[in-house]
């Protein structure tokens, strides 16, 4: 909670708020791809052992830090893409840019478990 109330929570606003200049000028499928695809792009593998880290670091878990956790990361980015792609899809392109950090933190929520149970899927 510690981590979504400080640096998500500067962060992925901002980051949504680009989205939307970035994309303000295009339209149709195009416009709609490239916010999912962003979207997307954010949460990245780079993003995911970054959270990977704080669950090591708020579990005491300082010794199981290592650079497993960017194969990890990228495995459960890589089985991660459908799921993250609808989801992405949604938030971007039919909630309102005031709601979307809120989609994206339920999301995430969600995510986080999926994040902490990576390291038994993938290790």
């Amino acid at each position: 909670m510690l981590v979504g109330a400080t640096f998500y929570a500067f962060e992925i606003p901002n980051y949504f708020d680009w989205i939307v200049k970035k994309t303000q000028f295009l339209k149709g499928i195009k416009a709609t791809l490239s916010k999912t695809l962003l979207a997307i792009l954010y949460f990245n593998p780079l993003w995911i052992a970054r959270h990977l880290l704080f669950i090591k670091l708020f579990s005491g878990q300082f010794e199981a830090i290592g650079f497993n956790i960017l194969e990890i990361a990228f495995w459960s980015f890589l089985v991660n893409i459908p799921i993250s792609f609808i989801a992405n899809y949604i938030i971007q392109n039919r909630f309102k840019l005031k709601w979307r950090f809120l989609g994206s933190a339920i999301f995430s929520a969600l995510m986080a478990i999926y994040y902490a149970l990576s390291e038994t899927i993938f290790s």
